[in-house]
């Protein structure tokens, strides 16, 4: 008989380890499942171990990686009088028989060494997932769980994970260290685990499973930057400077992937961060692939804003490209200066940070008139009933400019608290909108993201202009090359803007003039 335990393991407890090491010396007699039915006294052969979210790390359901939560099972198991054997099961998404799956994946990885059934298989579960192991006809033990007062009689996992993630000094915690079994505890103190878990468990940008928003499509965000990425490597390779260079927000790796084939990076090591985990998953598949020309290519699952992401005083160019702004939406200002200075501790003295992001308007306080065009497309039309992300971009490209704008109004920020300030005025027979500079370049620059729509609502793109940045760079030490530019993005201009809005100034006559579309994006290099 196997004892098969599906979880996430990412410690085991004094309690399990008790619990466990009764059944296999007691083979089970006396033991009731969680019906209050006695099992029939058997033999343990072994100790199955279904470690869930193999593929999953540094997030924050998901800390630890899944080679230590195995050696923390082998060094567990080791005082145990039977064999243990460590499955990674991966999380594919919503499944809704997620036993069978195991079950599958376990008789597979095991070249159907161990194909568990009920009449083989009795399972330790605690948690809800035992409903479904029950469906299946498998005898279920509650461990944790008492049925009769239907509450947890002992700390769960998580549990001394959550504790730890609050201690301060947790190797000398009592309660920890009465609940965590020695062997995780040996695990977590050898490598660092408990201070990792602690940064990520407390990290304010980061998700639940590791990412800045639940609404972005990863497939067209991904399609996105491989589109642009020759177009933003061409813009930031005269300023790399050979070494160590490092590109955090990596999105894809589709940056590095075009550095490593320029002859002059040949011998330099790369460094792509990133933080999402879908993103960084794709990222160690193309390597997998070998689709960057440079071996000497390595990935991460980090926050650069929590913490140094590279060694102090260690990199010669760090790359950037459409992230700050996202530090600045998700995160706060006080996020975004973090940021900034952990990237001059990392660089080396004459090291470079190439910034390319979009930006603010030098008028970005200006009240401005905005005048919206209401003949483009439908202005009354309803909006779905809770409608899929296609469903929505498609009923955003039938409304006119104006109409679009007042949706915008309605989306822009609200989740963080915003309503975007704006006023309706007529002159001359016009409507316009009256509202700052900045608001209306957050409108014209997003506007047709249909796409990613809620995901781009949470965004803003014009809180800081050149000379902010110029500021913020300078008081954390660094030196804003002559280089840097800002530019107007003439394709957006001509393909996205003229006819459907026009920025205009109030004047004394009732008669407003026309504003120039301003620069919407930035190329800084930072010097340290």
């Amino acid at each position: 008989m196997y004892l098969l335990i599906p979880g996430r393991h990412h410690l085991l407890t004094d309690f399990q380890f008790k619990y466990l090491n009764r059944l296999i010396k007691c083979e089970l007699d006396g033991e009731k499942d969680v019906y209050g039915t006695p099992l029939v006294p058997q033999n343990i052969q072994g100790v199955i171990f279904a470690v869930t979210s193999a593929n999953h790390l540094g997030t924050k359901r998901n800390p630890v990686p899944f080679y230590l939560r195995a050696m923390i099972i082998q060094e567990f198991s080791n005082s145990l009088d039977v064999p243990a054997f460590v499955y990674g099961i991966d999380d594919v998404g919503v499944i809704n028989d997620f036993p069978e799956y195991t079950i599958k994946t376990i008789r597979h990885s095991s070249e159907g060494v161990h194909a568990l059934t009920p009449e083989n298989t009795v399972v330790i579960c605690s948690t809800g997932v035992k409903e479904m192991y029950l469906q299946h006809g498998f005898r279920v033990l509650p461990a944790e769980w008492d049925p009769v007062s239907n509450q947890f009689t002992q700390p769960m996992p998580w549990d001394v994970v959550k504790l730890i993630a609050q201690a301060g000094d947790w190797r000398k915690n009592k309660t920890i260290l009465d609940q965590m079994h020695p062997a995780s505890f040996k695990i977590w103190s050898l490598y660092g685990v408990g201070e990792k878990v602690q940064h990520i468990l407390k990290d304010p940008i980061i998700g639940a499973d590791g990412d800045l928003t639940a609404t972005r499509d990863y497939n067209v965000y991904v399609k996105q930057m491989d589109d642009i990425a020759a177009q933003k490597y061409r813009e930031t390779a005269p300023y790399i400077q050979p070494g160590n260079i490092g590109d955090i927000g990596c999105a894809a790796g589709s940056w590095i992937k075009i550095a490593c084939e320029d002859d002059r990076l040949h011998e330099c090591d790369f460094y792509g961060i990133e933080v999402s985990r879908h993103l960084y998953d794709i990222c160690l598949q193309r390597k997998h692939n070998g689709e960057f020309a440079n071996p000497s290519v390595f990935f991460s699952q980090k926050n650069a804003v929590t913490s140094l992401v590279f060694e102090a005083g260690s990199m010669n160019t760090i790359h950037t490209s459409s992230l700050t702004h996202e530090i600045e939406s998700y995160g706060s200002r006080e996020d975004l200066i973090a940021f900034i200075r952990n990237r001059y501790n990392e660089l080396v003295p004459g090291g470079v940070w190439i910034n390319r992001d979009v930006v603010g308007p030098e008028n970005k306080d200006e009240t401005i008139l905005l005048w919206l065009n209401n003949e483009d497309g439908e202005n009354d039309l309803p909006i779905p009933e809770k409608p899929s992300t296609q469903g929505l971009a498609a009923w955003l490209g039938k409304l006119s400019t104006m109409a679009l704008f007042k949706q915008f109004a309605k989306d822009f920020r609200h989740h963080e608290g915003f309503q975007l300030p704006h006023e309706w005025v007529s002159i001359a027979g016009k409507t316009y909108a009256q509202l700052s500079m900045q608001n209306a370049c957050e409108f014209l620059f997003k506007k047709d993201y249909h796409d990613n729509w809620l995901s781009e609502m949470h965004e803003t793109f014009c809180f800081w202009n050149y000379n902010d940045w110029k500021s913020a760079l300078e008081e954390a030490g660094l030196r804003l090359d002559n280089l840097s530019t800002t530019w107007r993005n003439e394709w957006i201009v001509k393909n996205r803007l003229e006819g459907k809005v026009q920025l205009m100034r109030p004047c004394n006559n009732d008669v407003p003039l026309p504003i120039p579309f301003p620069v919407s994006h930035m190329l800084l290099m930072a010097r340290k």
